[in-house]
C-alpha cells in the first residue's frame, strides 16, 4: 500500500444545478475558485465539465480556455477536462481538448444504459444510451495523444475494464494508465466493496486507479479504496454531502473529508509534483 493517495476533485458536473446545491460553480471565476479550494484542501487533480454562465452544459472551446486561465491563475492543480456528451459528433466532443490542451482528458471506455431509477416511484427518473464505440474511443485517444494530453480511462462496468486490453495491445494506451472506476451509476457496476476488490486486482499492469462512487455511496467506497491502496475522487459533480448528512459549501469541504479519511489510515494526500510523476505527465 502506498503511503500517499492521489485525490481528484470533480468540481462541477454537466447537469447538477445551484438549485440543488448553491456551491456548484458555473462561471470561469467560480470554477477557478473551487479548483483553488479543492487544491488547498488536498486535491492534486480537478475534473471539470463545461457550463455556460447560466448553468447550461457547454462544449465551447472558449469556455474551457477561460477555465484554464482562471484555474492556473490561482493554483498549480492538474487540470482534467471531460469529454462526456450525448448527441454531439465525435469532432465536437473532442474540440475543446485539442484547442486548450489540458494535462488530462476523460476517455470513456464503453457504451452503456446510463440511468437513474426511483424505487419509491417505481420508474426511471431518466435514461439514455451513452454511446462510446471502439472506433470513437480510438479517435479520441489519437486526438489526445497528438495534442499531448494524457487520457483518464473512465470505467463504468467490468467490460469497460476489459476494453483497456486491445488499446494497450495496439500501443494506443501506455503506462502509467490512469483508470477511474465509476461505481453506482444505474446501468453500470454497483458501488460495492467486493466489486472494487475484485476489479482492482484485475486491472492490467501499469494502471493507476481511483474510485468515483456516486451519491450516498461516496464515503463508504472512498474508505474501501483507501484500504485497498487506491486513489479517490470526490466533488460536487457526484455528491453534495458530508458523512453526517450536512450539505457542503464548497468542493474544498469534500476534499478535506477525503484527506482526513486518508490520514486516519496512515496515508497523506499526494502533492501535485508527485501526482505529475505518478500519472506520467510531462508538463
Amino acid at each position: 500500500m502506498s503511503d500517499k493517495v492521489l485525490i481528484s476533485c470533480a468540481i462541477t458536473g454537466a447537469v447538477t444545478t445551484k438549485q440543488q446545491c448553491a456551491a456548484i460553480p458555473y462561471t470561469a471565476a467560480e470554477i477557478g475558485e473551487e479548483a483553488r479550494r479543492a487544491h488547498e484542501a488536498g486535491a492534486a487533480v480537478v475534473h471539470v465539465h463545461g457550463r455556460e454562465d447560466d448553468g447550461r452544459p457547454s462544449y465551447r472551446p472558449e469556455v474551457f480556455a477561460a477555465y484554464l486561465r482562471e484555474i492556473r491563475a490561482r493554483s498549480p492543480v492538474i487540470v482534467n477536462f471531460s469529454t462526456g456528451a450525448v448527441g454531439l459528433s465525435k469532432e465536437d466532443r473532442i474540440a475543446h481538448i485539442t484547442a486548450t490542451r489540458p494535462e488530462i482528458a476523460a476517455l470513456n471506455m464503453g457504451s452503456m444504459n446510463y440511468s437513474k431509477y426511483s424505487a419509491k416511484r417505481k420508474q426511471f427518473v431518466f435514461q439514455f444510451v451513452f454511446q462510446n464505440p471502439f472506433d470513437e474511443i480510438i479517435y479520441y485517444l489519437e486526438q489526445m495523444t497528438a495534442a499531448g494530453v494524457r487520457p483518464e480511462c473512465e470505467v463504468f462496468d467490468t467490460g469497460h475494464a476489459a476494453s483497456l486490453l486491445p488499446l494497450i495491445d495496439m500501443g494506443l494506451l501506455k503506462p502509467p494508465i490512469d483508470v477511474n472506476l465509476v461505481m453506482g451509476v444505474m446501468g453500470g457496476m454497483p458501488a460495492d466493496p467486493d466489486m472494487l476488490a475484485f476489479l482492482s486486482r484485475r486491472l492490467p499492469p501499469g494502471c493507476v486507479w481511483k474510485t468515483t462512487p456516486v451519491s450516498h455511496n461516496t464515503w463508504s467506497m472512498t474508505a474501501a479504496a483507501l484500504a485497498l491502496g487506491g486513489n479517490v475522487r470526490v466533488g460536487l459533480e457526484d455528491n453534495f454531502y458530508l458523512p453526517g448528512g450536512a450539505m457542503v459549501g464548497s468542493n474544498g469541504e469534500l476534499v478535506a473529508q477525503a484527506a482526513a479519511m486518508a490520514r486516519s489510515v496512515g496515508r497523506e494526500p499526494m502533492p501535485v509534483d508527485e501526482a505529475r510523476a505518478v500519472l506520467g505527465l510531462s508538463r
